[in-house]
């Protein structure tokens, strides 16, 4: 038996279908679920991931990919657990291939933040070089979530935050009528306010920043 076909029997063996309804009315029915709560699940992927270890370290990239196949979202959440663990400090360069069709499936905020932060944050630390490139193609794309991504991708940089890069991306999406973009704006800039609150009130001030963005933006500033 394998990793993915043991992880998706176990989940089906604790499926709660009254809470996996509620789970799907909250990300406005986008996707299935099991019904199983956060805690719960990641227990089961520990118990699963330390029965199958060398499996999922030899071949995590695909066992990844192929648990995003599936309808329900518990099953994309460890894809997404997975690959993060497995990744960090194991970047190749072609990865971003894979981070890229991981945000672009199954989109939804839920699993394009993890990416965004931990998968192409952690990415471009390791391969520092192609940052411009990456960012201005996501940036540039006719897709949402690869836009919020090219804002958000450097939460939790702190210092290390490129505030050059993360203006331009602001300037470039200030104008969108999308919700998931005005928020990413100010939640990147609230980010990087938790650090330099002065040339983030300075950049919110001399801006036409959509009202949620500035909202969100000086939320804990001022």
């Amino acid at each position: 038996m394998s990793f993915v076909t043991t992880i998706k029997q176990q989940f089906e063996a604790n499926e709660n279908v009254a809470y996996g309804k509620k789970q799907s009315d909250y990300l406005k029915n986008n996707f299935s679920f099991y019904g199983i709560q956060t805690q719960a699940r990641r227990d089961i992927l520990k118990k699963c991931t330390s029965i199958y270890k060398d499996e999922i370290k030899t071949n995590f990239r695909a066992i990844c990919w192929q648990l995003y196949q599936f309808p329900h979202r518990e099953m994309h959440h460890a894809a997404i657990d997975v690959f993060i663990k497995e990744i960090k400090n194991n970047y190749q360069i072609e990865d971003i291939l894979l981070i890229e069709k991981l945000i672009t499936t199954n989109s939804w905020w839920d699993s394009v933040d993890t990416l965004a932060k931990y998968a192409v944050g952690g990415y471009l630390e390791t391969f520092p070089e192609k940052k411009y490139e990456i960012i201005e193609a996501f940036s540039n794309a006719d897709n949402m979530w690869l836009n919020r991504t090219a804002i958000i991708f450097q939460l939790g940089y702190k210092q290390k935050t490129d505030f050059n890069v993360l203006v331009s991306e602001c300037e470039k999406h200030k104008q969108s009528t999308e919700f998931f973009i005005q928020k990413a704006i100010g939640w990147a800039l609230r980010e990087y306010g938790s650090v330099n609150p002065t040339a983030v009130l300075n950049y919110v001030n001399s801006t036409n920043l959509k009202p949620l963005s500035k909202k969100e933006a000086i939320r804990k500033i001022i």
